[in-house]
Formats: C-alpha cells, sequence, structure tokens
C-alpha cells in the first residue's frame, strides 16, 4: 500500500517527495552525529578529560562550555582549526 503512496506520476510530486526524504535523511544524520558526540561528551566526563582542549590540554572556559557543552576545543584552538578550514576551502 505504502507503494502506492508513493508512485507518483507527476514529476513535481515526485520530486517534492525525494526532497522531503532528503531532508529528513539529513535531519536524522545530524541527530545521530549530536548523539555521538553526547555520548563521547559522557564519557570525558566519566574519565576525567571533559573540559580540557584536546589539541592544548587547557582547560575550555565554562563560557564555552555552556554554549556547546560537547565541544573538545578550546576558543583559541577552534578559530585556528576554522582558520586553517578556510585557507585549505574544506
Amino acid at each position: 500500500m505504502s507503494d502506492q503512496k508513493e508512485n507518483f506520476p507527476d514529476p513535481t510530486d515526485r520530486a517534492s517527495l525525494e526532497s522531503d526524504r532528503n531532508f529528513m535523511l539529513r535531519i536524522r544524520d545530524r541527530e545521530r552525529k549530536l548523539i555521538m558526540k553526547i555520548e563521547e561528551a559522557l564519557e570525558r566526563i566519566e574519565d576525567g578529560t571533559y573540559g580540557i582542549c584536546e589539541n592544548c590540554g587547557e582547560e575550555i572556559s565554562i563560557k564555552r562550555l555552556k554554549v556547546r557543552p560537547v565541544t573538545t576545543l578550546c576558543i583559541k584552538c577552534k578559530t585556528k582549526e576554522e582558520e586553517m578550514e578556510k585557507v585549505l576551502g574544506i
């Protein structure tokens, strides 16, 4: 029955359905990645490394952790990373 619901002869209807599917897949992928980051943050809390920058080993500011609790980089290292990505076109 669901095959009939999704078998639209009109190209616009098919395109709309495909667009909706792609949107939902992107949302699910983002949610999956966020869940993984949350799980990793919980592991860092357990092992005592939460709030410590992975690159430089300095403490990540409380202000930054409040805004982005799953972050692994201090603002200085994150800024450097973003600048490098910009240069490399990533």
